[in-house]
């Protein structure tokens, strides 16, 4: 029997990587709960495992008094003294306990006791493990849906892919072998609840650093990542390494690194963007494949007018505005894309309100707020519409009729 104690504490702790010590002194508690369970709280019990003997011993200790008044806390001095003719009062006397004769509710409670403590510690084990990995790719089994998500099997644990966190185009089935991104580890009361992506940005960035050793080793600096997850996506990368071409090695020979990257992704298509520390040139490298003719830089609002050819707008914008938005996802910039017939125009129509407005002696700005941008709404504008421009009197409107008049025919 006591060799079988000791056989089921060292199988425990190698099976589920739990320290012996730590079984031991949960085993240990969990008899002194059921002793007390039987015996009540004012029992004062010691309980250890002893090594040698590979057993666990109950010591109950007892005070020498003149008179018992609780036999479970005291014992008389004429009875001390049959254990021990040197005792007296106020000393303290052990006497060892049958663990046995704890009887079935007791036993039965000591090992819901140790079932418990073991969950506690390995699941501490399985946080401290997970914890640690926040940021890590890991493989997982689809094993259930439930109202927040997906649950994947890792093994010695699950965790959630929650809705919001998987690739819209990517269908799941029970079964199925799936790499997920750890984002996070929450303590729950239930055990440690991993959190994981495959839609997060960070998830791509990792692929990055797994799939080109120059991106693993520092050489080549991830900046930025915009996704449209399962659709497209943008990297920006630079290195100090002039003779390391940071587009190319992305990319691998015929394109084996990137190809590997897309793949896992189901399709997903990568622009790789070479970052600048000036924001044009970058806007302009972050808006390929289009082709730009011009950037104008507002750094107070962070917002960039660039100009395309009237042919380059479509690449510029991109299906559904999917290109210019993941370039201002990547920069942290508003982007305003025109053509350059169309930026003439706003040009020429700015050029004749700032005219009409030193007629009027108005500011420009009460002409845009009241709506008008072109020459053509104000010509078309009744009385009663012009004077929702702040500030222009009925007795400016003659003037500002024959202002547009003359502009029309200059």
């Amino acid at each position: 029997m006591n060799l079988e104690l000791k056989k089921v504490l060292d199988q425990i702790s190698k099976d589920k990587g739990i320290d012996r010590d730590l079984l031991i002194d949960t085993l240990e508690e969990a008899v002194r709960v059921s002793v007390i369970k039987k015996y009540g709280e004012d029992i004062d019990v010691e309980v250890s495992f002893n090594e040698e003997t590979n057993e666990i011993e109950v010591y109950q200790f007892k005070t020498v008094v003149e008179k018992v008044e609780n036999p479970l806390t005291e014992i008389s001095l004429e009875e001390a003294k049959k254990h021990d003719e040197n005792v007296q009062l106020d000393d303290e006397l052990g006497f060892k306990l049958n663990v046995e004769d704890l009887g079935r509710i007791a036993a039965q409670s000591a090992k819901q006791i140790i079932i418990q403590r073991m969950r506690d510690a390995e699941q501490e084990i399985i946080y401290e493990e997970y914890k640690d990995k926040i940021g890590d790719i890991v493989s997982g089994i689809i094993q259930r849906r439930d109202k927040h998500g997906w649950i994947i099997n890792l093994g010695r644990t699950e965790a959630l892919l929650p809705k919001d966190e998987v690739i819209p185009t990517e269908k799941y089935t029970r079964g199925d072998r799936i790499q997920v991104y750890i984002i996070d580890v929450k303590k729950e009361g239930r055990g440690p609840q991993i959190i994981v992506s495959r839609s997060h940005p960070d998830y791509l960035k990792a692929l990055f650093y797994r799939e080109v050793p120059e991106v693993a080793d520092g050489i080549i600096k991830i900046m930025g990542v915009a996704r449209d997850p399962g659709k497209r996506a943008k990297v920006a990368v630079m290195t100090q390494d002039l003779d390391v071409d940071p587009v190319g090695a992305c990319v691998g020979v015929r394109g084996s690194r990137i190809h590997s990257i897309i793949s896992e992704l189901k399709g997903e298509r990568i622009d790789i963007v070479i970052w600048s520390p000036d924001i044009a040139t970058y806007a302009a490298n972050a808006l390929s494949p289009a082709r730009i003719s011009k950037i104008f830089v507002d750094e107070e609002e962070k917002v960039l007018e660039v100009i395309v050819p009237d042919d380059q707008l479509t690449p510029a914008i991109g299906q559904k505005g999917q290109n210019v938005k993941l370039a201002s996802r990547l920069l942290g910039w508003k982007i305003d894309v025109y053509t350059e017939t169309r930026y003439h125009q706003i040009n020429e129509d700015h050029k004749a309100l700032e005219q009409l407005a030193n007629v009027v002696e108005l500011p420009v700005q009460n002409f845009l707020n009241a709506g008008f941008e072109k020459l053509e709404s104000l010509e078309q504008a009744s009385d009663q519409e012009l004077l929702a421009i702040e500030g222009l009197e009925p007795a400016k409107i003659s003037d500002l009729r024959s202002a547009i008049n003359l502009l029309k025919t200059s």
